[in-house]
C-alpha cells in the first residue's frame, strides 16, 4: 500500500490530471461522510424540532418553564460545554486559525439547547445549530482519518455547507454560504467541490430521512422597468439597514446581559423572565419560536407594520441571554414581514417584496450575497432573479460592516475609501469603535 501510495504521489507531482483525480477522489469520500453524519443529524433536529414546536403550540403553559430551561441549558454549558459555547464563531475561527479543537459534544449539546428553546418559546433560528452540528461532526472525520491543516479547514466549512444546505433544503445556497461567510470579499474555491459534495449529499440525507421543507411562494414578477429597479432598490437599502439593527441589537444585548449578569445560568433565567413579559405586554405569541407562521403570512395577507421590529426586538433578547439557536430563520421572518409592509408604499406586491426581503435582510447579516442570490432561485424560481441579484447586493454593501457572526473576516473593506486591516475580524472593530 505504501508503495502504491508514493508512486501515486509521483505521479501527481509530474500530471495534473492525476492530482486532481485523486483530489475528487479524496473529497466524495470526506465530504460524503460529512454529508450523511450531518445530514441525518439534521433530519433528526428538524423532526424534533417539529415536535416539541407542536408541544410548545398546544401547551401555553410551557412558556412558564422558559427560565429554567435556559438555565439548566447554561448550566451544562458551564458544566461540561468549554469552548462549545462559542458556537459558530468557535468554527469560523479554526477555519482561519486552527489553534483550538471543536469537541464533538457541541452536536449534542446544542442540539439538546435549541430543542428545549424552542419548547420553552425563545425566539430563535435553527440555521446556527445545523451549522454547529456539521463542524463538529467533520471535526470528528478530520481526527479519524487524521488530516493535515489544510484538509481540517476544508473539512469545517463542508461541515457548513452541508449544515446549512440540509437545514433549508438549498444545497446550492449551502455549497456557497460555506465559502463564502468566512470573511468578507474573499471565497476559498479550493473548498468548492467538497463543500458541495457535502451539500448535495446532506440534503439528499435529509430527505431521505422523510424531512420536507416549507415552500414560500412570491407570485408574479413585474416586468423590468427603470421604475420597479428603482423601488426594488430603494427596497434593498431598507432590507440592509434592518440587517444591521438586528445583528447590533443582537450583540448589543449579549453586552448588556453580560453586564447585568455575570453568571451565565442567571443571565439565561432573567432573560426568559423578559421573554415572558413581553408576550404579555404584547398580548401575543406570535414573535416566539422560529416565526414561520408570521413568515407564511407574510407571503399571503398584510402583517403588522412593525412586525419586523417586535422580530428582531425578541430574537435579540433571547439570543443575547444566551440561548440557542441560530439568527437565519428570524431574518428570514424579519425580512418577509419588512417587505410586506413595503408593498402598499411602494406599490408593489407585498408577496413579491417579502421574497426579496427574506433572502436580502439574510445576505446582508452574513455578508453572501452570492448565497442568497442562489438561496432565492432555489425557494422562489428564475423568474425574478435580475431583482434578486439586486436585493442581495445592495443588502449586503448598506449593511456596511455588520454581521451576526463576530468571528467573520474582513478580507476587503466595502469601501476603498473606509480601509480596514487585512483579515480584521467583525468583533475587533467594533472593540475599537467602543473605545
Amino acid at each position: 500500500m505504501s508503495i502504491w501510495l508514493k508512486r501515486c504521489t509521483e505521479l501527481a507531482g509530474k500530471y495534473l490530471h492525476v492530482a486532481l483525480i485523486g483530489y475528487v477522489v479524496k473529497w466524495l469520500l470526506y465530504g460524503s461522510l460529512v454529508g450523511i453524519l450531518t445530514g441525518s443529524a439534521s433530519a433528526l433536529f428538524l423532526a424534533s424540532l417539529d415536535l416539541v414546536t407542536n408541544q410548545r403550540i398546544n401547551h401555553p403553559w410551557l412558556l412558564f418553564l422558559l427560565p429554567v430551561g435556559g438555565a439548566f441549558m447554561s448550566y451544562l454549558y458551564v458544566k461540561i460545554g468549554k469552548n462549545a459555547g462559542k458556537g459558530t464563531n468557535l468554527i469560523l475561527d479554526q477555519v482561519h486559525e486552527g489553534n483550538e479543537t471543536i469537541p464533538l459534544r457541541m452536536a449534542p449539546l446544542v442540539l439538546a439547547g435549541t430543542l428545549l428553546t424552542h419548547l420553552f418559546g425563545g425566539s430563535a433560528g435553527r440555521e446556527g445549530t445545523a451549522v454547529q452540528m456539521g463542524g463538529s461532526l467533520a471535526e470528528g472525520i478530520g481526527r479519524i482519518f487524521r488530516v493535515d491543516a489544510s484538509d481540517r479547514a476544508i473539512l469545517l466549512m463542508c461541515g457548513i455547507s452541508s449544515g446549512f444546505g440540509s437545514v433549508f433544503g438549498t444545497p446550492l445556497a449551502g455549497t456557497v454560504f460555506g465559502l463564502e461567510v468566512l470573511a468578507i470579499g474573499m471565497v476559498r474555491y479550493q473548498a468548492l467541490i467538497p463543500c458541495f459534495i457535502a451539500s448535495v449529499v446532506g440534503n439528499m440525507v435529509t430527505t431521505a430521512w422523510g424531512i420536507h421543507h416549507i415552500h414560500y411562494v412570491m407570485g408574479p414578477v413585474p416586468a423590468l422597468s427603470a421604475g420597479v429597479a428603482l423601488k426594488v432598490a430603494g427596497a434593498a437599502i431598507l432590507f440592509g439597514l434592518a440587517s444591521i439593527l438586528f445583528s447590533e441589537l443582537t450583540h448589543g444585548m449579549k453586552r448588556v446581559y453580560t453586564k447585568l449578569f455575570h453568571n451565565p445560568v442567571l443571565r439565561a433565567f432573567a432573560g426568559g423572565l423578559v421573554i415572558i413579559a413581553l408576550v404579555y405586554m404584547f398580548n401575543t405569541r406570535a414573535y416566539l419560536g422560529l416565526g414561520i407562521p408570521l413568515l407564511q403570512q407574510a407571503f399571503v395577507e398584510p402583517v403588522a407594520d412593525f412586525a419586523f421590529l417586535w422580530k428582531t426586538v425578541f430574537t435579540a433578547l433571547t439570543l443575547g441571554a444566551g440561548y440557542l439557536g441560530g439568527e437565519v430563520t428570524p431574518l428570514f421572518v424579519v425580512g418577509a414581514t419588512l417587505g410586506n409592509s413595503l408593498g402598499d408604499l411602494l406599490g408593489l406586491s407585498a408577496p413579491f417584496l417579502a421574497g426579496l426581503g427574506l433572502i436580502a435582510v439574510f445576505s446582508g447579516a452574513t455578508n453572501t450575497p452570492l448565497a442568497c442570490f442562489i438561496m432565492g432561485i432555489e425557494l422562489f424560481g428564475s423568474e425574478g432573479s435580475l431583482y434578486m441579484f439586486m436585493a442581495c447586493i445592495l443588502a449586503y454593501l448598506f449593511s456596511g460592516h455588520s454581521s451576526i457572526y463576530t468571528s467573520q473576516r474582513i478580507g476587503l473593506s466595502k469601501s476603498r475609501r473606509h480601509p480596514l486591516p487585512e483579515q480584521v475580524t467583525i468583533s475587533s472593530i467594533k472593540v475599537k469603535k467602543r473605545e
